[in-house]
């Protein structure tokens, strides 16, 4: 059916490359990892700024709730005095109401050694733990849990009052459940209002970072253009943070081009170098009948066919540089078949599909591409060649069908190796389908060889990007 294809060395790369391209991990988003990072960092200071803030205010509450204590207490030793007796007495009751309601939560106690306790009323039947394990000449303060239902905060002091030998213990005692009040009323508003701080932080950081990182969008958005053939170069204004490197990417694409016209200008001019001592060979042994001159016919065609073959390659990958190359299917298809059928008279060629549709290639490569594959259809077929052009999402699909024997799935895959013809009865060289994979590939396409379900023979279906 088709001429055999030789697997050249850009098909190597291809094979090449797609491993790699596979290989390649992504690292994570920017964006995520800037907002996590501030998240932690902002959520570690949030933290022990708010347990020093903690610290500080719960230690203001419970000094002042001392201080206070320590008032009463020094007011209670100032209003003391020794009674007739030895015994120890208030010279005026202290001002606080609650020390003479019974359980009040808050207690005074006058203690000397061998002498009974002196306690508030507000004690009642209770009294103050006392221990001689230390010696109170300051204020001594410390919380206790003597009472199983109240845990008390207390104040002491040991005094030598005048007149006296005896070492008197003083001690004012109040209920904790106020202090704890405050401290937790305080912890109630500080907790909130430092998670919607953090909160408020992390959010705040999101959308720095958002908009931070928001020109790299448009340079994203510029590459895929560029892919898309809108534009060649990155050309929308930046940040002067990231300016630098659009221009360094707009000069290795500069360079890259001139790199691709260079090899491409080398390839055509060795191409062309070489057509003419072709030509000549060929020319020289026409109409010669003997089997050197055969010979030398016979492979110099195919030379120059090796030779149209890298010079349609060099062609499609200097123009697939620019990226802005544009072609219509169905004019291009129409074109051609014109020219096919003025080859092969004999052969119907049909078209049907979709005639506005247009591809991402050269004029010149998609009728190079149609070109060969409508000509081995002919070449190959029973006489009847149909062509169908339609969209598949954002790809422009040529199927070409034709009445002919058909190929062997096994030979679908053996007749693009390098050398292998099915039919060696009919001129050919077996680059053919070389130069249409080659050059569809080079754009970004395929071709695959499938049964044709209506004509029974052959069904080439050709992929290219749609425009």
């Amino acid at each position: 059916m088709s001429d055999a294809a030789d697997q050249t060395d850009a098909g190597g790369d291809r094979t090449t490359a797609k491993p790699a391209l596979l290989s390649t991990r992504m690292t994570g988003s920017l964006v995520r990892r800037m907002i996590a990072i501030a998240a932690i960092w902002i959520s570690l200071l949030l933290v022990g700024g708010g347990f020093a803030l903690d610290r500080v205010l719960t230690g203001a509450i419970t000094r002042n709730f001392d201080g206070g204590l320590e008032y009463v207490l020094i007011a209670m030793i100032r209003s003391s005095e020794i009674g007739p007796d030895g015994e120890v007495r208030l010279l005026q009751p202290l001002g606080d109401q609650r020390f003479l309601e019974p359980y009040s939560g808050l207690y005074w106690q006058i203690s000397g050694e061998g002498q009974e306790p002196y306690p508030s009323r507000s004690l009642w039947e209770r009294r103050l733990d006392i221990t001689d394990r230390h010696d109170d000449r300051e204020v001594h303060v410390y919380d206790s849990r003597q009472f199983p239902d109240e845990e008390l905060r207390v104040l002491e002091r040991d005094v030598m009052l005048p007149g006296s030998k005896t070492k008197w213990r003083f001690q004012i005692a109040a209920s904790r459940e106020s202090l704890d009040e405050q401290v937790r009323a305080v912890r109630a508003t500080l907790i909130p209002s430092l998670f919607l701080l953090g909160l408020g932080l992390i959010v705040l950081a999101a959308l720095q970072t958002v908009y931070g990182l928001w020109p790299l969008r448009h340079i994203r958005r510029a590459i895929a253009a560029m892919r898309g053939g809108q534009n060649n170069r990155v050309t929308a204004p930046l940040p002067l943070e990231v300016q630098p490197m659009v221009d360094e990417l707009n000069a290795l694409l500069a360079h890259n081009e001139k790199q691709a016209e260079e090899a491409r200008l080398h390839a055509g001019n060795l191409a062309h170098a070489l057509k003419t001592p072709l030509t000549v060979l060929v020319n020289s042994a026409t109409g010669s009948d003997d089997p050197l001159a055969e010979t030398v016919r016979r492979e110099a065609a195919t030379m120059q066919r090796q030779v149209e073959h890298h010079l349609a390659r060099a062609r499609a990958i200097g123009r697939r540089g620019a990226a802005q190359a544009r072609a219509n299917v169905w004019d291009s298809v129409e074109s051609v078949s014109r020219a096919v059928a003025a080859l092969y008279p004999d052969v119907r060629l049909d078209a049907t599909g979709d005639k506005t549709l247009v591809a991402r290639v050269e004029r010149q490569d998609l009728d190079e591409l149609v070109g060969n594959l409508l000509e081995n259809a002919a070449k190959y077929g029973g006489g009847s060649v149909f062509v169908t052009i339609a969209r598949d999402g954002t790809t422009a699909e040529i199927q070409i069908e034709d009445d002919g024997v058909g190929i062997s799935p096994a030979d679908r895959d053996r007749i693009f190796d390098r050398g292998v013809r099915l039919d060696s009865n009919k001129p050919g060289t077996g680059l053919g389908l070389a130069i249409v994979r080659d050059v569809a590939e080079i754009y970004g396409g395929s071709v695959a060889l499938e049964e044709s379900e209506d004509l029974g023979g052959v069904l080439v279906r050709l992929r290219l990007p749609a425009g």
